[in-house]
């Protein structure tokens, strides 16, 4: 453990096994084409801390508390991992986890898709910001991809005002091209004039409606969990809106929200601790 009085976004000992691996063989990679002047001064358990402790609360990397690694460093292996997919691997390696855990085969052979719109800051790219008037936001979609356990297989962040069907494509031929045992799909109706696409890349792709005469939230049973999902990364603050300037970025930052909640969900640390705000009074609520 650090150095430090822990936050509860800290990865316990056990937490931290599970994902060590891929961190220590990433640095040996690193060191193997380093030019060996000096020795790595950071401890990548920390660094993990400070990306989820941002993840959750939603600070700028600049107001990082300073007993962790300064904020430079973190953004510096942060972007690596985002550039370089380490992140993604994380989230193949929990992923393939948590189904076991649940007694299912480790790569899934259905998923749903399903889309998210958010404002954006001011400091977004604005060649990659737009207004999606269904949902009367100016900012950005994150469009996923889950499994039918709602663990997030991919996601991809356009502007608002890209239709569904052009990250919706992508992420069927995602899906096609590093999970090929899937074979069956559900999303809405503004996947509609995907089924045939999917049906040329061995999908079922099938529409789910509320049905008619049904008004307000209905859930469905197909595609509820892929929503309960969304519902989960909106808990932590950095992805309330999109605050990212690149991207890429807004799609890292979903990967490590839901590296954090397969990472309490095999651990068993779902229950987390707060407080009421002028009290001593501590109530427990779930992640």
């Amino acid at each position: 453990m650090p150095k430090r009085r822990p936050y509860r976004t800290d990865l316990s000992d056990e937490q931290w096994e599970l994902i060590e691996p891929i961190l220590s063989q990433w640095r040996a990679e690193r060191a193997a084409r380093a030019l060996g002047i000096s020795e790595p001064t950071h401890d990548l358990r920390e660094i993990v801390n400070a990306i989820l402790y941002l993840n959750r609360t939603g600070v700028q990397w600049n107001l990082l508390p300073h007993d962790f690694p300064p904020p430079t460093p973190v953004f510096y292996y942060y972007g690596l991992w985002r550039d370089d997919g380490t992140d993604r691997r994380i989230n193949d390696l929990l992923r393939r986890k948590v189904r076991g855990q649940a007694g299912r085969a480790p790569e899934p052979t259905a998923a749903v898709m399903d889309s998210q719109s958010v404002d954006s800051s001011f400091t977004a790219d604005a060649t990659s910001v737009g207004v999606d008037g269904g949902k009367r936001r100016k900012g950005r979609k994150r469009s996923y991809l889950f499994d039918t356990l709602g663990l997030l297989l991919a996601v991809i962040v356009t502007a608002a005002n890209v239709h569904d069907r052009h990250p919706g494509t992508a992420l069927i031929d995602y899906a096609r091209a590093h999970h090929p045992a899937i074979s069956k799909m559900w999303a809405d109706g503004t996947y509609g004039g995907l089924r045939e696409h999917a049906a040329g890349q061995g999908i079922d792709l099938t529409i789910t409606t509320k049905g008619l005469g049904v008004a307000g939230f209905a859930p469905i049973p197909q595609r509820w969990k892929a929503e309960r999902s969304i519902g989960w990364t909106s808990r932590s603050r950095r992805l309330v809106l999109d605050y990212e300037t690149n991207p890429r970025s807004s799609e890292s930052q979903a990967y490590w929200v839901m590296n954090g909640i397969m990472l309490r969900r095999l651990t068993g640390a779902c229950p987390v601790t707060t407080y009421r705000i002028g009290t001593d009074d501590r109530i427990t609520v779930p992640t």
